[in-house]
């Protein structure tokens, strides 16, 4: 009876509604933010294959339950399950999060996200790859893992390479947060819907018998909006942002910021600095190269290496930043990580390469990714972003 109520219970994190030819995906942990569990991952997959496969189904709209679109992944449930088990019980949750990531990046048929409130971390890896974003006034874009001693993953160094100059390694290194004007201003949407909108837009995708993406995209422009960017907007800095963020490593962009901020007082940039000297300096260098990387991968190739790269994390050899991070910032809620190395000048270019090795395991492999019918070669697989 127990093992009963625990599927219903992990069932019950995930609803489905079907309409027509449409199926409404909600995320449900409202009081978590509708944070993505293992369970949530697991199903969202299944659903996703089996929806695939169903020529009775057109369309997928995924959407969160409450005032969070999805806060990101649990990891604090993945450092409870590594701290009980082992580093590989935590490497299994990004491999089958990657996974879905990938199969949402290669889906045949149209996936709309309602954005809806707060989409940071893992939350934008179930809706990066889909093909329809839709952010409202509400939206709050993040990915801000520099601040927990990991990086931006989930495919995140394919999508934030791929944003126009070098706002991707902006937003990546410094974790900023963005509103939905500026999620569609630089394309992180597809669409602005203004919130009181969106239950008449659901209602017109609902009468939708059609997955073509153009067909889908004239319904959705139909309740859209082009909403101006605040005064104080950082995409209204993106020549700074391309000066500073353009440079080679994470120290020559701090110097670039701190003699931006020597010729005026500008608290913007200010904010950017302190961003940066507070996250872990580990997360900012592997970070910085990750998204160099992303620029001429394929998104199952960028997964791929952040699987291994997450793995390397999750094992705590080369640092405990993420353990520690996740103590001071979501544990005990201190605030204040102790960083090892605590300089970015402690850090080699050595110690940044052991990131981006294979792991020395020989009871552990890469990251597998499914074979998907409309691409040859599954590592080379190009989104929709």
């Amino acid at each position: 009876m127990a093992s009963q109520d625990s599927v219903m219970i992990h069932t019950d994190q995930v609803l489905v509604e079907e309409k027509s030819s449409a199926r409404i995906l909600v995320l449900n942990r409202p009081k978590q933010l509708n944070a993505l569990s293992y369970p949530m991952i697991s199903r969202l997959l299944e659903l996703f294959l089996a929806y695939e496969a169903d020529p009775n189904v057109n369309l997928i709209i995924l959407k969160g339950n409450g005032r969070a679109f999805c806060a990101g992944g649990d990891v604090a449930a993945v450092v409870h399950d590594i701290r009980k088990a082992n580093w590989k019980s935590g490497a299994q949750f990004f491999s089958k999060e990657f996974i879905l990531n990938y199969v949402m990046a290669t889906y045949t048929k149209p996936q709309v996200s309602i954005l809806n409130g707060i989409v940071m971390g893992g939350g934008n890896g179930v809706t990066m790859h889909g093909r329809f974003r839709v952010a409202t006034e509400t939206s709050v874009f993040a990915m801000p893992e520099t601040a927990l001693g990991l990086f931006p993953d989930v495919g995140a160094s394919y999508f934030l390479s791929r944003l126009p100059g070098f706002f991707g390694e902006y937003v990546g290194l410094t974790g900023a947060r963005l509103d939905g004007a500026e999620m569609l201003a630089c394309g992180l949407a597809t669409h602005f819907v203004p919130a009181t909108k969106l239950s008449l837009l659901e209602e017109a995708l609902y009468k939708v018998d059609s997955s073509d993406p153009a067909i889908i995209s004239a319904i959705i422009d139909c309740y859209s909006q082009k909403p101006k960017l605040k005064d104080l907007s950082a995409y209204k800095r993106l020549d700074v942002i391309d000066r500073c963020f353009s440079r080679k490593t994470v120290e020559d962009i701090l110097s670039a910021l701190e003699r931006e901020s020597m010729d005026k007082a500008d608290d913007w940039i200010n904010n950017t600095i302190w961003s940066l000297k507070k996250a872990s300096p580990t997360s900012l260098k592997i970070s910085l190269r990750s998204i160099r990387e992303g620029r001429i991968q394929g998104v199952g190739q960028c997964l791929t290496r952040e699987f291994r790269m997450v793995c390397h994390v999750m094992e705590g050899k080369l640092s405990k930043d993420f353990f520690e991070g996740c103590r001071a910032i979501l544990l005990d809620k201190d605030r204040n990580p102790k960083w090892e190395p605590a300089r970015l000048e402690l850090i080699s270019e050595g110690m940044v390469e052991q990131y981006f090795s294979r792991m020395d395991d020989e009871e552990w492999d890469d990251l597998k990714l499914p074979s998907r019918s409309n691409f040859v070669l599954p590592g080379h697989a190009i989104a929709k972003l």
